[in-house]
């Protein structure tokens, strides 16, 4: 009886633990399983994210190269920028326009006053000025009579002048009087006869003030001071002060400015040639007059023309930080770029693709928002008399205009046509570059020479400066007659190196280097308009190729533009992208 139940009980347990050992052994191969099952979702998950995260990144590259145009079908992205830039080259040009009509002005009412103080005052002016001086004298009576007569015009002043000229105050109200200075040698003495000369070089300076108040007494008073030694006399410079009030600003509905002239008419005898030189020259200061009152329709605009420039700086500024915002746009698109081709194949984005992504057009763009801000703020300042310099004003104020239409040239880059005309630039200027730096030594070298050794012979040959302008109007084959006929004949040396010169510059640089210049740009054209485009050759054109999910419309790709690589180049350039 127990004996059967011990056997009963073995056979229980037996089978108890068989379940359990196959159960057990169910249970790890569905842990290994769901182990299995959860590893493989994990890497097609991984691997999906993998391809998500590349057709983003496609997208977004080929969104980046997109014209405006195609921008607005892929995903309705308003071209912000591109209307700003619009915006801008109208206002711009307004605001130059409008500053040049004034400046026009200004400068008018400046070289006509500038007339009419040297009728006043340069005695026997015939209107038209001797090389950089008004007039010359060659006798002492011609020099006493010259210096006299600035005395007694100053004198009168009141009494000859047809415009509203008269002498300037100090703040309380006195006259500031006219100051003679003479600079001459301590001490000189010269005996050309007997070939003899003692010389003290160092210059002492004696100077008189004139009161027109008192013209009748002051030369008697001050006679030693014009007994002359014209071997020491170095100059003779008379200063004073006048003002005067442009009128004409009536006719154009704004209140008169008033002006102050700075004048300083110089005798000039430093070279002692026997030419003793008299030059007037005038400094012009404006500023806003104390009190006025004018009737009519006149009055002062002024506040629109600040209103308006202030306008211009704002749109400036909205343009600069666009730009600049896609900039950084393009550089964090090179750095996942970057990352994806290391991943991808362990390779770095050569140099030329890299350029791709640094868009010169927006650094001229903020170059030119810069100027025009500079010169926006010099405007406003000059409508508030706080300065004068109309110059520099103007300087900043055209550069910026011209680079503002220049810049336009890269929205015309859109249409096929106008895009060969700047890639053709782009591909020759390269060449074009290092062939002038090669000519640029040979033009150099016949400046040089023709300075040195024309200078005295021939007045286009005098100064280095205008060696440079006379070879150049050469080049392009201008007044070639004037400048062979003009040579004085007094050396005859001189005369036929002259013309083996001028043979020789004009033989090499118009048949030869000119020509030259014109075949590098032909060939440049020809490359360009006769290279297969739409082979992709780099990273980055290949990685662009592919399908992406934006709209089939802007799937037509770009062009790309083989070019020739340089030095250092590791691939070819495609074209230029906006990101508007």
């Amino acid at each position: 009886m127990r004996g059967s139940v011990c056997v009963l009980l073995l056979s229980v347990s037996g089978r108890a633990w068989r379940l359990w050992t196959r159960s057990t052994r169910l249970a790890a191969v569905m842990e290994l399983l769901v182990r299995y099952l959860d590893r493989s979702s994990s890497v097609s998950s991984a691997s999906s994210r993998d391809v998500v995260k590349d057709q983003s990144l496609r997208d977004d590259l080929k969104f980046y190269f997109m014209n405006p145009c195609e921008k607005y079908k892929a995903r309705q992205h308003i071209p912000w920028k591109l209307g700003v830039q619009i915006l801008k080259i109208v206002m711009i040009t307004a605001q130059l326009i409008m500053f040049g009509l004034n400046n026009q002005l200004v400068v008018a009412y400046k070289e006509e006053n500038m007339m009419a103080l040297k009728h006043l005052f340069v005695r026997d002016y015939s209107g038209v000025d001797e090389d950089d001086y008004s007039t010359a004298v060659y006798t002492q009576q011609d020099f006493y009579q010259s210096l006299s007569f600035v005395l007694d015009q100053y004198s009168q002043l009141g009494k000859l002048s047809v415009g509203p000229i008269t002498y300037a105050d100090d703040a309380d109200g006195n006259l500031l009087p006219l100051v003679l200075c003479k600079e001459q040698y301590r001490k000189s003495s010269v005996e050309p006869f007997g070939k003899t000369y003692d010389i003290d070089s160092e210059v002492e300076t004696v100077c008189l003030t004139f009161d027109p108040k008192r013209a009748e007494h002051w030369k008697t008073h001050n006679a030693s001071f014009f007994e002359l030694d014209f071997s020491r006399l170095v100059d003779i410079k008379v200063t004073f002060q006048l003002k005067s009030i442009n009128l004409q600003t009536v006719r154009y509905r704004e209140l008169p400015d008033c002006y102050s002239f700075f004048i300083m008419i110089l005798f000039d005898n430093q070279f002692h040639s026997g030419k003793l030189k008299i030059t007037l020259d005038m400094d012009t200061y404006s500023f806003a007059c104390k009190s006025w009152k004018i009737s009519g329709t006149a009055q002062k605009n002024t506040h629109y023309l600040l209103v308006f420039d202030s306008l211009v700086i704002i749109v400036c500024l909205t343009s600069a930080v666009l730009c600049a915002r896609s900039m950084i746009l393009a550089l964090r698109l090179l750095q996942r770029f970057s990352r994806y081709l290391q991943e991808a194949s362990g390779q770095k984005v050569c140099e030329d693709d890299q350029k791709e992504f640094l868009n010169g057009w927006y650094l001229l763009v903020i170059v030119s928002d810069l100027m025009a801000i500079v010169g926006s703020i010099l405007k406003i300042e000059i409508q508030a008399k706080s300065m004068t310099s109309y110059d520099v004003c103007s300087i900043f104020l055209g550069t910026a205009t011209l680079l503002v239409w220049v810049s336009v040239i890269r929205y015309l880059g859109y249409f096929e046509k106008y895009n060969v005309l700047i890639l053709t630039m782009r591909v020759a200027f390269p060449k074009v570059l290092r062939f002038c730096c090669c000519a640029g030594m040979i033009y150099m070298g016949y400046t040089f020479c023709g300075w040195i050794v024309l200078g005295p012979y021939h007045e286009k040959f005098e100064q280095l400066n205008r060696v440079s302008e006379c070879l150049f109007s050469l080049l392009n084959g201008d007044d070639m007659f004037a400048t062979f006929a003009q040579l004085k004949d007094k050396n005859s040396l001189v005369w036929y190196f002259s013309r083996a010169y001028l043979y020789s510059f004009i033989s090499l640089f118009i048949y030869m280097v000119l020509s030259l210049f014109i075949a590098l740009i032909t060939g440049s054209y020809e490359m360009v308009k006769n290279t297969q485009w739409d082979e992709p050759t780099t990273a980055l054109q290949k990685f662009l190729k592919e399908p992406s999910g934006l709209p089939a419309a802007t799937e037509k790709g770009h062009v790309y533009v083989p070019v020739g690589c340089s030095l250092f180049s590791c691939c070819q350039r495609a074209p230029d992208a906006d990101d508007d």
